[in-house]
């Protein structure tokens, strides 16, 4: 009998992903030192280190082993997940450590192969004892009752939308407003080449949305992930709940950035007149689509979703924005080395391609 596709595997390699990309930040300066990439296994002990090094080496690594055996448990026949995806997580940390080798920013250390080897081990037996007590199977029994079979990827994103949301945009719950900044990026690598005469040149600046293209923009940005879990619901009173649910967590992690970004006396500072009436389209909009079919629900999701990127590229960030970045990307308060960014900049286009795929199928 075939398994249901689980999404603790595009989560296990979406977060070793995100393993790769902070143990290598910034990805420049490489060298090669004429040393072995795996000296750093008999160097001595470290002389300093800190309880936060220790804890996160170790909680760094117990997401990787938790989903993993999750994702092992699925396949048939049984494979021995515990031992398995603690394995596969050394050697993705030894090679980590031995590639830091040939950054100048990053120390390998044997100590930190040491704990993230024991917090894998931690997060895949957590997720063995899960399994073992019945827990996995009465998450799949209720996953089965709420969403339709090949919900994974609508989970996914659904997950890391909030995440997203944590990077501070020019207009709220407008993600994926890239074009500015992108064409800004080509012409600084095209300079002084002959090539820099073939880019295309705009003959009227920008501007910055009006008022009432804002509130489209907010309304539906907020719309997106509730349509995107529509799709996937079964019923009524889930939807309802899930609407309600992606107003609340939407405007939850908004303010979470705001208060990460100018302190917690400004979380709220972000909420104008443009953002009320964009939660009030929302909602209503949510309430008349409540009993919509899931393709038509994938539908409008694809044509709000290029409508609201259309617009946002096609406008300009208000003046305050450069500098709103500049403190977030300085790390003022929290930054993950710029993965949230890219995570705000690429969830639209990432959810561009799941519809595209979902719509050209036969029958959802």
């Amino acid at each position: 009998m075939a398994t249901r596709p689980t999404a603790a595997w595009p989560l296990t390699w979406l977060y070793a992903g995100l393993i790769v990309y902070a143990s290598l930040y910034p990805f420049d300066g490489w060298r090669v030192q004429g040393i072995a990439p795996w000296s750093f296994l008999w160097a001595p002990l470290p002389r300093y280190w800190t309880g936060f090094d220790v804890v996160s080496n170790v909680l760094g690594y117990a997401p990787l082993g938790f989903l993993g055996c999750l994702a092992v448990h699925r396949l048939r026949p049984r494979w021995p997940a515990v031992l398995l995806v603690t394995s596969l997580a050394l050697l993705l940390s030894f090679l980590m450590e031995s590639l830091q080798m040939f950054l100048p920013k990053r120390v390998p250390s044997n100590v930190d192969l040491g704990l993230n080897l024991l917090g894998a081990w931690l997060g895949a037996l957590l997720a063995h004892a899960l399994a073992a007590w019945g827990l996995v199977a009465h998450w799949s029994r209720w996953r089965d009752r709420w969403f339709v079979s090949d919900a994974g990827g609508v989970l996914v994103l659904l997950a890391l939308w909030p995440v997203a949301l944590m990077f501070p945009v020019s207009v709220p719950f407008g993600l994926g407003q890239v074009f500015e900044r992108l064409e800004a990026a080509v012409a600084n690598a095209l300079e002084g080449t002959p090539w820099i005469d073939w880019l295309p040149m705009r003959e009227v600046e920008l501007q910055p949305l009006l008022p009432i293209s804002e509130v489209l923009c907010i309304g539906m940005g907020l719309l997106l992930p509730c349509l995107l879990a529509f799709s996937v619901l079964r019923t009524l009173p889930q939807r309802m709940l899930a609407s309600s649910l992606g107003l609340v967590v939407g405007v939850m992690a908004s303010s979470l950035s705001a208060a990460l970004t100018y302190g917690p006396a400004h979380a709220w500072d972000w909420i104008g007149p443009e953002v009320l009436k964009g939660l009030v389209l929302a909602a209503v909009a949510l309430g008349l689509l409540l009993r919509a079919r899931p393709r038509a629900c994938l539908v409008l999701a694809l044509v709000v979703l290029v409508w609201q990127l259309s617009m946002l590229n096609q406008a300009s960030a208000d003046v305050y924005f450069a500098q709103t970045l500049q403190n977030w990307e300085q790390g003022r308060f929290i930054r993950f080395h710029g993965l949230i960014q890219w995570l705000g900049w690429l969830w639209p286009y990432a959810l561009l391609v799941h519809l595209v795929r979902r719509l050209s199928r036969p029958q959802i």
